[in-house]
């Protein structure tokens, strides 16, 4: 739990979707935060927005594709969206060992886990914190072993050059 980012005790990090990178990255940095929930009026939160997202070559590449200009771009032209990123039930992760939560890490292949927890009133699921594979290597003093993982034929290419 040491690992986890409650959102119930810490206030979330948000951003709308409308705003441009460079505003997103100033966020970033006046917050000392490298991941903001990109939100609706709501507020729903449609996806993440991560300092690798913004300092990556994904910006370059939809430059390229859509034929705009970088300033142009938005936080929602490069999040992921919510639907993308992969979940733990917080009851699983009360129970998980350190190992447990690097070995899930590793697996979903992404820097991000979102902890959910799941109302027992009405069933509802709602985000309630965040787990960084960031703040993992931090507190291990490690860092921990990389799997790609390919989203898109663009990060297929990648991996396979990497290879």
């Amino acid at each position: 739990m040491s690992v986890f980012t409650d959102l119930s005790q810490v206030r979330a990090a948000t951003v709308q979707a409308h705003t441009t990178l460079d505003q997103a990255e100033l966020k970033m940095i006046y917050l000392g935060v490298r991941l903001l929930f990109v939100v609706s009026d709501m507020p729903a939160v449609d996806g993440v927005l991560t300092f690798v997202d913004i300092a990556g070559e994904r910006p370059t590449l939809l430059v390229q594709q859509r034929k705009m200009k970088r300033h142009e771009l938005t936080a929602g032209d490069l999040m992921t969206p919510l639907t993308e990123i992969d979940t733990v039930p917080l009851a699983a992760l009360r129970r998980a060992t350190v190992a447990q939560v690097v070995e899930t890490l590793v697996q979903h292949g992404q820097p991000h886990l979102l902890v959910v927890e799941t109302s027992p009133d009405d069933g509802t699921t709602c985000i309630r914190g965040l787990i960084s594979q960031a703040q993992v290597e931090r507190q291990l003093g490690q860092t921990l072993p990389r799997h790609d993982r390919a989203q898109t034929f663009a990060q297929l290419e990648q991996v396979l050059a990497s290879h």
